[in-house]
C-alpha cells in the first residue's frame, strides 16, 4: 500500500507538505499542489483514516450493533446509516448479535442471556476506539445496554433507550395506525377487527392506540371484543380472523403483513372475496404484500429515514454540533407511508 512518505519522496517534498495538501491546508505553490495531487491519483493513494483519527483522538469509525441483520427491517436501516456516514467521511463497522437466529423469541425476558452476547461486543467496539455507536434493534422496546459512563456518543435505532443521554429514533406506530384505520372508516367500515401481536409489545400497544384514536375521531365506539392478541405470524393471523369473524367485522386491520397473510388464508378458505365482501389492511409493506391476491393495502416503514436520522444525530454529537441530552428522553418519531392497493373496498 502506498504511504504518504512515498508520495512525498516522489514529489520531492516533505510528508508534512503532502498532508497539508490532502487536508486543504497547503501553504505551497499551485504547481507543487498539482504535482502532489497528480501523484496521489497515479498511485491510487488512500489516506489512512484510522491513523489520522488516532492523531486527532478520533478514528472516524462508527459501529452499528444490530440485534439481527436477518430481520427484514435491518438492511435498509444499515444501508441508510452507511450512506450518510460515508458522505460525511466516516467508515462503518457492523456487529451482528444474531439474537433471533440464536434464540428466536425466547431471549426477550432473559437479561442474562442478552447481556452474555451484547456486553462482549460493547467491550470490543470500545477497544476499537470507535467514535460512536448506533444500536439497531429488531423490534421496539425499552433497551438497557448502555452504561451511563459510556465514553462515546450513542443512538438507539428502532427502539427506546432507557438513558436520557442516548436519543432514540423510532417509527410513529400510533400515527401510522390511525391513518390506515381512518382510511377504512372513510370507506364506510365501522366494525374493524384488530389483529395484533403480543399484548405487552410496544408496537401492538401503540398501533392499538392509533386504532382507538381513529375510531374516536370518527365518532365510532371502541369495541374490545373486536381486538385479538396473538403472535407475529401468519398462523396467528388465521386464528385472529377466525376468532373475530364471530363478531361480524366488515374489515380487518392486521398490524403486520405476515398476519395479514393469515387473514387472507382464512378468508380464502371460506371463499370470502377480499376487497369486495370484506376489506383487509396490513402494516410494514413487506415485499410480498404487493403480490397478495388482491394486492394488500398497507403502510410502509420509513426505514431509510430512520437510518439517516440516527447517523445524523450521532455524527452531530461526535463533532460537538449538538450537545448530549441530559434531561428528558430525546425521541424522534417517523410516520409510515400509506400504500393503497385493492384489498379495501
Amino acid at each position: 500500500m502506498v504511504t504518504i512518505k512515498e508520495i512525498a519522496d516522489r514529489c520531492g517534498v516533505s510528508p508534512t507538505t503532502v498532508s497539508n495538501v490532502i487536508n486543504g491546508k497547503a501553504k505551497t505553490s499551485r504547481e507543487t499542489q498539482e504535482k502532489i495531487l497528480a501523484a496521489i491519483e497515479e498511485t491510487g493513494y488512500k489516506p489512512n483514516y484510522v491513523a489520522k483519527g488516532l492523531r486527532m483522538q478520533r478514528t472516524r469509525i462508527i459501529a452499528i450493533i444490530a440485534e439481527d441483520i436477518a430481520q427484514f427491517t435491518s438492511p435498509p436501516v444499515i444501508e441508510s446509516i452507511m450512506e450518510y456516514s460515508e458522505e460525511h467521511d466516516y467508515r462503518v463497522t457492523v456487529r451482528n448479535l444474531r439474537l433471533y437466529a440464536r434464540w428466536g423469541d425466547t431471549w426477550y425476558d432473559s437479561e442474562e442471556a442478552y447481556h452474555s452476547i451484547v456486553d462482549p461486543v460493547l467491550q470490543d467496539v470500545l477497544s476499537a476506539r470507535v467514535d460512536g455507536v448506533i444500536y439497531l434493534a429488531g423490534h421496539a422496546r425499552i433497551i438497557r445496554c448502555f452504561d451511563e459512563m459510556l465514553p462515546f456518543p450513542a443512538v438507539m435505532c428502532y427502539a427506546f433507550s432507557d438513558s436520557a443521554k442516548v436519543p432514540s429514533v423510532v417509527i410513529d406506530d400510533e400515527k401510522s395506525a390511525c391513518e390506515i384505520v381512518s382510511l377504512l372508516l372513510n370507506k364506510g367500515h365501522e366494525r374493524i377487527g384488530f389483529i395484533g401481536g403480543k399484548q405487552e409489545n410496544i408496537h401492538t400497544q401503540q398501533r392499538l392506540i392509533g386504532y382507538q384514536r381513529a375510531l374516536f375521531e370518527h365518532g365510532v365506539p371502541f369495541d374490545p371484543d373486536l381486538v385479538y392478541y396473538g403472535e407475529w405470524t401468519r398462523e396467528s393471523g388465521w386464528l385472529g380472523a377466525e376468532t373475530l369473524s364471530a363478531r361480524k367485522p366488515s374489515a380487518f386491520f392486521a398490524i403486520s403483513d405476515k398476519m395479514a397473510g393469515g387473514v387472507y388464508d382464512y378468508l380464502n378458505s371460506r371463499k370470502i372475496r377480499i376487497g369486495r365482501e370484506i376489506s383487509v389492511a396490513g402494516f410494514d409493506d413487506e415485499s410480498i404484500a404487493a403480490y397478495f391476491n388482491p394486492p394488500l393495502t398497507t403502510t410502509a416503514l420509513p426505514l431509510s429515514e430512520i437510518g439517516q436520522c440516527a447517523a445524523e444525530l450521532l455524527i452531530d454529537r461526535i463533532e460537538g454540533e449538538q450537545e448530549e441530552n441530559t434531561g428528558e428522553p430525546d425521541v424522534r418519531r417517523f410516520p409510515c407511508h400509506l400504500v393503497k392497493r385493492s384489498s379495501i373496498g
